[in-house]
């Protein structure tokens, strides 16, 4: 099964998002990963599970639901967090994410 899949279903599940995206950036990175294609996301996830609960506590529940992909597939993961109130004021729009050092074309 696809990386992002299974991330996927485990996001869905425990986290019951009102939205969630997950983006392959695997191709704008240079990897020694087992699975290249599959070894770089970044993930916005709306929740209410969210409410009353730190940025870092989002991040480490998300890291404690995944940890058998941190461990062995995934390499980066960008997360964004947030609540519907978050999410609004944030006018539906994630962050971009920044251009890789290591895939830096000047550097050939």
């Amino acid at each position: 099964m696809q990386i992002k899949k299974i991330l996927e279903e485990k996001i869905v599940a425990f986290f019951e998002p009102v939205f969630l995206s997950i983006e392959n950036e695997s191709h704008k990175h240079v990897s020694q990963q087992k699975n290249p294609t599959e070894s770089h996301f970044k993930l916005t996830i709306v929740s209410d599970k969210f409410i009353n609960v730190s940025r870092v506590e989002r991040h480490r529940l998300i890291y404690k639901l995944i940890n058998d992909l941190l461990t062995n597939e995934i390499h980066a993961l960008a997360l964004h967090t947030y609540t519907e109130n978050e999410w609004r004021t944030q006018r539906h729009t994630p962050p971009t994410s920044p251009q890789c050092l290591g895939n830096n074309s000047s550097n050939t």
